[in-house]
């Protein structure tokens, strides 16, 4: 009876001991800096012992790898998913936890950009449980120095295959007309995980080298706003040349005279958008007529899609015949402007193939007067608005004003 008894507290004190000796190991991923690092980078851990991985802002994993392959999941291995944290979070951060089952080494990394120059892996954010000490095969310094390799490999890769040189070779003619203009480059398909505020999603695009982040300013988008013309009767976009980001909003303020916003393409810069079929696939206001005495202007929304080059011009002509086109009322969004293709090219090949008469009637092709276009060409119409046009406007519509 007192053996049993004793065999009791026994039994009891060595799991209170057991319970009381496990250690809780506080991993920190990323910080608000938007460094790329666990801190710290690598501990030693007994069996039974946890490790909490606490989520900071970006968006980072914790993802078990191996020494052979620092910045590949290793099958089966754990995983906590990418997880996502809004630059103004200072508590509750996500956390996740992985108990100690034995003294062998336990590798992990970062998974966004995986495979991609942007790898946080390949910039060196690893982790290890139960290392090799330094100067040892498997240390942890020689996992890093592993992981960083592979960074470089990625890096190099990708300005081999996509430097602007490299993207813009050869040349080819204009769509119409006999000028030569720089062939377009073939774009970069790329899959990339997307964080904004507290959303996060994957998302996959045509790159072009030079093209702005995918990664929208906020959920929102910002708004860009473009004069179309002027009272003094300016042929001009205004800004004529924009960055912006996926879920931006481009706003298009219709001055005096009677102008639009057309999409066109590089090749065609006075021609609206065409698919491979012929058929008009590009955005298009349709002529907004401006009375000259007009204070408040009718309005008209494009959503930018992706980080693609958009290219638009005025289809207005003046009564010598004249395009406003080729007059270099031409609009860029996202042009690439260390490439050949980028916007004065544009603005110059517009003048080039549409600045006489003859040119511009081979050039004009035919397109209705309407706000409508296909979501596949990079960008999206918003409805148009015409707030409050003032009286002058209202009979301006009844003719085109030139």
């Amino acid at each position: 009876m007192f053996f049993s008894s004793a065999a009791a507290r026994l039994s009891f004190g060595l799991a209170l001991v057991s319970s009381v000796a496990a250690k809780v190991y506080d991993i920190q991923v990323g910080d608000a800096n938007g460094s790329l690092t666990y801190s710290p980078e690598a501990i030693f851990a007994d069996v039974g012992d946890q490790v909490v991985f606490h989520f900071h802002q970006k968006n980072h994993t914790a993802t078990q790898s191996s020494f052979a392959a620092p910045c590949s999941p290793l099958a089966g291995g754990f995983d906590s998913g990418f997880m996502p944290v809004a630059a103004n979070v200072t508590d509750n951060f996500p956390t996740f936890t992985v108990t100690v089952k034995d003294t062998k080494p336990l590798w992990f990394h970062c998974e966004q950009g995986a495979n991609t120059a942007a790898s946080h892996c390949g910039k060196g954010m690893v982790f290890a449980v139960n290392c090799g000490p330094d100067g040892s095969a498997n240390s942890f310094s020689a996992f890093k120095q592993a992981a960083l390799q592979i960074g470089q490999e990625l890096q190099a890769a990708a300005a081999s295959a996509s430097s602007v040189e490299a993207q813009y070779t050869g040349s080819t003619t204009a769509a119409y007309g006999t000028a030569t203009i720089p062939a377009e480059p073939s774009p970069i398909v790329v899959t990339e995980t997307v964080t904004v505020e507290t959303s996060s999603w994957v998302t996959v695009y045509s790159s072009y080298i030079g093209s702005p982040e995918a990664t929208p300013s906020s959920l929102s988008g910002n708004v860009h706003k473009v004069v179309v013309g002027g009272s003094n009767g300016e042929l001009t976009f205004t800004p004529a040349n924009i960055s912006a980001a996926p879920r931006d909003i481009i706003s298009f303020e219709f001055h005096q005279k009677n102008h639009t916003a057309t999409q066109s393409s590089f090749a065609a810069p006075c021609v609206r958008l065409k698919d491979a079929s012929g058929n008009a696939i590009g955005l298009d206001s349709g002529f907004m007529p401006v009375g000259a005495n007009a204070t408040e202007f009718p309005i008209w929304n494009v959503t930018v899609n992706d980080t693609a080059p958009l290219w638009f011009y005025c289809r207005q002509h003046l009564p010598t015949g004249a395009s406003h086109c080729g007059a270099g009322m031409v609009f860029a969004v996202n042009a690439v402007e260390d490439s050949p293709r980028n916007f004065s090219a544009f603005k110059g090949l517009a003048q080039q193939l549409n600045g006489t008469v003859s040119n511009n009637t081979q050039a004009t092709g035919s397109s209705s007067g309407s706000g409508s276009g296909s979501g596949t060409n990079g960008a999206a119409v918003g409805k148009a608005s015409s707030a409050a046009l003032s009286l002058g406007a209202l009979f301006a519509a009844v003719v085109m004003l030139l």
